[in-house]
């Protein structure tokens, strides 16, 4: 099964079982937000996709604003653990799988984090290719677990809300 199976399979669930956006906006935000899956996992393409059908099934707010926290939920438990793997194993990340075969996204993490500090726990959700990375990195330089843990939840709910709104009400309003 390749991910584009795997995208159609969700999208066609959601589409077919709107109760379940929620759940599945958790997920798939988690899988997003999780060490180096973003690389891998189409999530924010998922999440529109999953919030432009809602709004044309013509599913309500009392769906959507759900999915959007469930996304904010997953994404932030997403970074929280991938915080947690970089503190646990620190420089010793590098020679585990899949760092130690994608050396050079690590190294963008770190190049990230040093230009911006904290503050690049805030913006990497919303950088895609560094998206997974910077939370291990901010464990891996060990970023107070408090600043980390702010920095996170503020972040992935703005970005959860920034992802599923837009094209829910994009869609509704050219729908008419």
């Amino acid at each position: 099964m390749t991910v584009q199976d795997f995208v159609d399979v969700i999208v066609t669930f959601v589409r077919d079982h709107s109760a379940w956006a929620a759940p599945m906006a958790f997920m798939v935000a988690f899988l997003e937000s999780f060490c180096f899956l973003s690389i891998l996992w189409p999530g924010t393409a998922i999440l529109v996709a999953i919030s432009g059908l809602l709004a044309a099934g013509g599913v309500g707010l009392d769906v959507l604003w759900p999915a959007i926290f469930a996304a904010g939920l997953g994404g932030t438990l997403g970074y929280a653990i991938s915080y947690w793997i970089g503190r646990y194993y620190k420089e010793d990340i590098k020679t585990i799988w899949p760092f130690r075969n994608n050396a050079g996204v690590l190294e963008q993490g770190e190049t990230f984090f040093k230009k911006w500090g904290a503050i690049g726990v805030f913006l990497g959700h919303f950088f895609g290719p560094v998206r997974a990375i910077i939370p291990v990195v901010a464990g891996m330089y060990a970023v107070p677990q408090w600043q980390f843990q702010v920095a996170n939840i503020a972040s992935a709910f703005i970005w959860a809300a920034g992802v599923i709104a837009p094209s829910y009400f994009g869609l509704q309003y050219f729908m008419g």
